[in-house]
């Protein structure tokens, strides 16, 4: 059996660094919705042998990111504005149970100031990202962001799933977003900045405010996806109505 840091550390390493790069570029558009690839694409393009890459793949697969192809391979995604709604609502939800711990545990779980530290820093970045309109960088530290954020307060299973799911809903908006950039728009004062807003809110272990400012992004965010989803339809397509948006 391999030791601690024998092949299969090796393997799971290599395989969560691919995944990793693959997820990074569909969040970055040059994977786009519905394109497909194999597994031998893929590790000729990286240099590395086939079981990595196959493994990244069904992990990606699990994520909901890929669609695996009976004897073709693997495809990216495609969502819909109903996978994005529904993404909206459960992250609202579970970013609600991971801020309720904020009130309900203020007398055992104290986060130190220190600890926020970080955040601040990553919410101070993902904010002036958000303001310049550069959408690359806003995610990359909107995501970390939010999962240092919610691993303040202590149950990793809730920041990891909240994790997944800002993953998807990022990836579900992109290519609406990068749409956009291509006809020429402007996301400059577009896309949501106030992530200090909410790192003060938690600070003050207000959850009611931070429900209410989680509530907001979600609404701006649904709002904004919606008028580009309808920009990309073909003139003369029909819209179908929309829900109510989460609370």
């Amino acid at each position: 059996m391999p030791g601690p840091d024998g092949p299969a550390v090796i393997r799971s390493t290599l395989r969560q660094q691919i995944a990793d790069a693959l997820r990074d570029e569909i969040l970055a558009g040059r994977l786009v919705p519905g394109q497909e690839f194999t597994v031998k694409e893929i590790a000729d393009q990286y240099g590395v042998s086939a079981t990595p890459v196959r493994e990244a793949l069904v992990n990606l697969t699990a994520q909901g990111l890929l669609d695996s192809v009976q004897h073709r391979g693997f495809r990216v995604h495609e969502h819909t504005l109903a996978d994005y709604r529904g993404m909206l609502q459960a992250r609202g939800l579970i970013a609600d149970a991971i801020f309720r711990e904020v009130a309900t545990t203020a007398a055992h779980h104290s986060v130190p100031a220190a600890g926020f530290v970080s955040v601040r820093r990553r919410g101070e970045e993902a904010a002036r990202a958000a303001a310049a309109g550069d959408l690359t960088v806003l995610i990359g530290y909107d995501l970390r962001f939010w999962r240092e954020l919610s691993a303040l307060f202590g149950n990793a299973y809730l920041s990891d799933f909240l994790h997944r799911l800002r993953v998807q809903s990022w990836v579900c908006a992109v290519p609406h977003l990068r749409r956009e950039v291509e006809r020429g728009g402007d996301l400059r004062g577009r896309l949501w900045s106030r992530h200090l807003d909410l790192v003060e809110a938690l600070t003050c272990r207000d959850a009611v405010l931070a429900h209410a400012i989680v509530a907001e992004y979600n609404t701006h965010s649904l709002e904004l996806i919606e008028s580009l989803a309808a920009a990309d339809r073909p003139e003369g397509a029909r819209t179908p109505p929309a829900p109510q948006a989460p609370a």
